[in-house]
């Protein structure tokens, strides 16, 4: 089934280009040329991901972005800046980006990253699973990837895709320590060199989640100049 990417981005020269390079590769492409109109498109079409840009009229892509994850779509957005500027970034991460892209940028690396995402997330909470192949459990903490869902306490929890890859891939590797560089690769799929901050972000998303006091994590513990571990909390 062909994917659908929903790109907002008020310059057209860009959206006109980066629609072009997503059709090659046999994408089908929406487009919207400002804030409002494409959080409108985002809720009525429901594509499979969103490149946003940051700087839009009517509404910019942080608060296009916030709404989208606040009405509870899991849809992989990846935000568009012009600034190379760490605080927009970060922001953008936190508000429930799954990745970002500085201007300007390779069209071919941004196909690129769009295919990485959607390699990776395949399951959606919409998708009925008949039979759930692997499921983990780790004290309060219950896991099922194929049905992307997650409980604690026997209460559901709310994870961008990029936050549940990333939560399934630490536990798969459980006892394991993992560097950034690994779960940039693994996680993100990158080919070529990333920001480790946005690990960095991501585990900070899952210690408030899951975590009952993310200062003094059980379960996702830093490992001090490498990177990160999951760890079965030890019972008392």
């Amino acid at each position: 089934m062909t994917k659908t990417i929903l790109v907002v981005e008020d310059e057209i020269s860009i959206a006109t280009l980066l629609k072009y390079n997503l059709e090659r590769v046999g994408y089908e492409v929406l487009l919207a040329h400002d804030g409002k109109t494409g959080l409108e498109t985002a809720i009525t079409h429901v594509p499979d991901l969103i490149i946003l840009d940051l700087m839009l009229p009517t509404m910019d892509g942080m608060e296009v972005c916030k709404e989208i994850r606040s009405q509870k779509f899991n849809i992989p957005i990846i935000m568009l800046t012009a600034r190379d500027d760490e605080f927009d970034k970060v922001l953008g991460l936190e508000l429930g980006a799954d990745d970002y892209m500085t201007k300007p940028f390779s069209p071919r690396e941004l196909v690129a990253r769009v295919k990485a995402v959607l390699r990776r997330f395949t399951t959606t909470p919409s998708q009925e699973v008949e039979i759930d192949k692997t499921f983990y459990q780790f004290g309060n903490l219950q896991v099922y990837p194929e049905r992307f869902e997650a409980f604690l306490n026997e209460e559901p929890l709310d994870f961008t895709p990029k936050e549940f890859e990333l939560l399934v891939y630490l536990l798969e590797n459980k006892n394991r320590v993992l560097t950034r560089d690994q779960l940039l690769s693994a996680v993100w799929n990158y080919d070529f060199a990333g920001d480790t901050r946005i690990v960095d972000v991501h585990i900070s998303h899952l210690r408030d989640k899951i975590e009952e006091n993310s200062r003094k994590p059980k379960y996702i513990k830093t490992i001090r100049g490498i990177g990160y571990k999951f760890e079965e909390p030890k019972m008392v």
